[in-house]
């Protein structure tokens, strides 16, 4: 099978609560590394965004935070958006994780889909998460001693995405988003990129009977997903066959300090990001060895560092 353009996860995108309440979540509860802790500038007052994954950050590993209860605004759940984040665990740890959660208080459900098992519970915010039985993944796991290597979070395995029909959005995900369907489950219909596999897939679940969910930043929705692409090359030539297909929305390049990417509306309503990595990774602002360890000011607002540091919630790591 020849490589397709958009290869894999790159990262997933929250509007969350706090950022004390994610951040524990993330690091406590589900035992990610904390990457980076920087801020988003949209709007009158920069505001954190989280960034968690494995050591070093890699792609398809990540799931980053808006926390955006400052707002005040809760967001609605429904059609038109990706609704649930689903994690790659080994099938072995199943029974450490659902134990793990109790302790922390989480009620998990246990499910299957596709034939993985899984654990479905929730963010405290209310997102839906599942961490997924599999086989084999070789993705490299974070491991503070907390939750062993062996049996860690490898990082996104699918999302589920919900829409009222399969129609345009099956159009999109093969001729525009280099996908092909691979399997049907119920009300659920899965996409596969290249040969699929962990971190390889995008879920959609068929329910004509939901309300539309919100898209402005609100607690508690997922905000986008972001897959990766190999260079700019490929970045520009997904962007061209978008805007031949119709979807003249599809947004310029931009900078995102650690990549650099172009977004689209799916026909489904959710937010795709296609996103090319800087080379330097998270290593740009930092030392690898001390990922996440301070909270990253962009350089055209170095100037304003203790401003805007006393703006933010108070976050303790």
């Amino acid at each position: 099978m020849s490589t397709p353009d958009i290869q894999r996860h790159h990262h997933l995108t929250l509007c969350v609560g706090t950022a004390q309440q994610d951040y524990d979540f993330h690091t406590k509860v589900l035992s990610l590394k904390s990457v980076k802790k920087t801020l988003i500038y949209d709007g009158a007052t920069p505001f954190f965004h989280l960034y968690y994954g494995n050591d070093l950050g890699e792609e398809s590993t990540l799931i980053t935070s808006f926390p955006v209860a400052h707002f005040g605004k809760k967001g609605r759940r429904g059609n038109g958006q990706v609704d649930t984040v689903s994690l790659s665990v080994p099938r072995s740890s199943l029974g450490f994780w659902a134990e793990r959660l109790a302790a922390f208080g989480i009620r998990a459900e246990r499910r299957e889909r596709f034939g993985e098992p899984l654990l479905a519970f929730a963010h405290p915010s209310g997102i839906a998460y599942e961490l997924i039985g599999i086989a084999d993944d070789a993705r490299r796991p974070y491991s503070n001693g907390q939750v062993p290597s062996e049996l860690a979070i490898r990082g996104v395995h699918t999302v589920v995405v919900n829409t009222p029909s399969l129609e345009p959005t099956q159009e999109f995900m093969v001729d525009g988003w280099s996908a092909t369907e691979v399997a049907r489950d119920g009300k659920h219909v899965r996409f596969a990129f290249g040969d699929g596999g962990p971190g390889r897939f995008v879920d959609y679940r068929l329910d004509g009977e939901l309300e539309t969910g919100t898209w402005t930043y609100g607690e508690g929705i997922v905000h986008h997903c972001a897959f990766q692409v190999a260079d700019h090359e490929v970045q520009d030539r997904v962007k061209a066959r978008l805007e031949g297909m119709g979807y003249t929305d599809t947004s310029e390049r931009k900078d995102r300090g650690y990549f650099e990417s172009i977004y689209v509306r799916t026909p489904s309503g959710a937010m795709f990001e296609a996103t090319v990595s800087k080379p330097e990774g998270f290593g740009i602002d930092e030392p690898l060895d001390r990922l996440g360890s301070q909270i990253q000011v962009a350089p055209q607002f170095e100037h304003r560092r203790e401003e805007i540091l006393a703006s933010l919630e108070p976050l303790v790591y």
